[in-house]
């Protein structure tokens, strides 16, 4: 039997690449911004279970998504139809 001898030269064995999942630079690189997303999942999670139900301070009232301070003396809901022109007009 004629049995081959397979030998790899210094310049063959540097072509020979691994696959990129194989290397360690793509998950170093993918480390960062995997990082970064771990830790808005946690933001989220404790802005939601934590400090979803915390009231407003007094004297500041939500409008939608515009929280206002109000006057130290006015009440908690001031009259928007007094501040409107368009209510004034008979």
């Amino acid at each position: 039997m004629n049995t081959a001898q397979i030998t790899l030269d210094p310049a063959d064995a540097a072509r020979l690449v691994k696959p990129w999942y194989r290397e360690p630079w793509p998950w170093i690189l993918m480390a960062g911004p995997f990082a970064a997303m771990v830790g808005c999942f946690i933001t989220i999670y404790f802005a939601m279970t934590q400090f979803a139900t915390q009231p407003i301070q007094e004297g500041v009232v939500k409008r939608g998504l515009v929280i206002e301070q109000t006057a130290s003396g006015a009440a908690a809901s001031p009259a928007p139809a007094a501040a409107s022109p368009a209510a004034a007009k008979p």
